[in-house]
């Protein structure tokens, strides 16, 4: 079986997600991962015309994001109309999945080089309710009941015993990491500019960060889904607590310790990365950063939907022959704080490796984009600390897990 190597890889900044209010919220999303498409090309020096397929992830594939966004953003690029596009869905892990299916098809031979990442804008609405999941099929709804994500979150912390000032002391501490890194210039590689169409600039920077963020500052919030929580959903007679309560008996009372500040911010971007056979690689002069080691996806019971980056990242270790302390570096995505605190738990790490420079609490989570960017973050922070192997994974809706182990060369 051949090696996947990543050649290269950039993202745009991440822009806030609230419609009119983001840098990139009046650009379309199309043109947004067009230009990062370019500075993909531009930063490793390849031929447009030799990649055999676009592979991006996207959560929403409605509105702006339909209709193939992959192949519409590879012709907005002006890249030859031979280069093919193809868009996939698995929920938050849409971004990772697109890289890990690359990797996949290269690995068995079938494909030389292939550019993959995702996109999201999500200052443009989309139809992302509960009712979309499940409440407008019976028979599904009546196995299972799905509830919305930051509800989940917040089951998660009631099962786990996770505290309110748990999930704000990590909140706090990822803004603190983001905020030094920052500083540091340790984005600096990955992130390129994305320009308004009359060429001005539009972003460069990642702004959804908040330094200066504390514990003390975070404890002033409410939390975002307490009110949700006793809503009834459509076609059901209980609110969303008490089918909490329904699946999982065991809880008195769902504690509701989410709020805007520990949960992942709303934001949109874009990311790719270009992944090339070794003998193509080598035939092409293009250098290597790093070989993907293994992928996996992982299942899990989908009402509590938050819980299966652990099983994930145990199926990826056991398949590559490594252990957790194989690792150096764990990238985890932070969707919700009792998110990672759970995959902590269940990992045994004691986060001096975990999620260095920040995560999606002080970043965002440009939804479709962000197994990209985290891939990208990995790899930056490798060479930087000269260290060698990094494990990247992702919560999804409907109870998944994504999972990518990357070793530097």
């Amino acid at each position: 079986m051949s090696e996947a190597w990543i050649i290269d890889g950039v993202r745009s900044p991440r822009g806030g997600g609230k419609p009119g209010v983001g840098s990139l919220t009046h650009i379309h999303p199309q043109r947004v991962l067009a230009q990062v498409l370019n500075a993909l090309k531009d930063h490793a020096g390849f031929d447009p015309a030799g990649v055999e397929d676009v592979i991006m992830g996207n959560n929403s594939g409605v509105g702006d994001h339909s209709m193939d966004i992959a192949r519409m953003a590879t012709l907005d690029a002006g890249w030859p109309v031979t280069v093919p596009g193809v868009t996939l869905h698995r929920f938050c892990g849409s971004g990772q999945q697109a890289v890990n299916m690359a990797a996949m098809s290269i690995m068995s031979g079938q494909n030389d080089l292939l550019v993959a990442g995702g996109v999201e804008s999500m200052s443009r609405p989309a139809p992302m309710s509960v009712d979309g999941f499940t409440a407008n099929n019976a028979h599904l709804y009546a196995q299972y009941p799905l509830i919305p994500q930051g509800i989940s979150a917040d089951l998660i912390a009631t099962l786990e015993g996770f505290s309110r000032e748990e999930c704000d002391r990590l909140a706090a501490e990822s803004q603190r990491r983001a905020a030094e890194a920052i500083d540091a210039g340790r984005f600096k590689r990955s992130v390129v500019p994305i320009h308004n169409d009359d060429g001005t600039l539009a972003l460069d920077h990642d702004e959804h960060p908040r330094p200066g963020t504390t514990v003390e500052s975070l404890a002033g919030l409410n939390p975002s889904f307490a009110k949700m929580g006793i809503m009834v959903p459509p076609n059901d007679t209980r609110t969303y607590d008490e089918i909490c309560k329904a699946v999982y008996p065991q809880v008195n009372e769902v504690n509701h310790v989410h709020h805007a500040g520990n949960s992942s911010g709303v934001v949109d971007g874009a990311s790719a990365l270009l992944l090339a056979s070794p003998e193509y690689a080598k035939a092409h002069g293009l250098k290597p950063r790093a070989r993907l080691v293994q992928t996996a996806t992982a299942g899990s019971e989908p009402v509590i939907m938050l819980t299966a980056p652990a099983p994930a990242s145990q199926i990826a270790l056991k398949k590559a022959g490594m252990r957790k302390e194989d690792i150096d570096l764990f990238e985890v995505n932070e969707a919700f704080a009792s998110v990672v605190l759970k995959y902590q738990r269940e990992m045994g790490l004691d986060g001096e490796r975990m999620n260095v420079n920040g995560g999606a609490i002080a970043l965002g989570h440009p939804i479709g984009a962000t197994g990209g960017m985290l891939i990208q973050t990995a790899l930056d922070e490798l060479e930087r600390r000269n260290k060698s192997t990094a494990l990247i994974t992702m919560c999804t809706g409907g109870g998944m897990g994504t999972a990518t182990i990357i070793e530097r060369i």
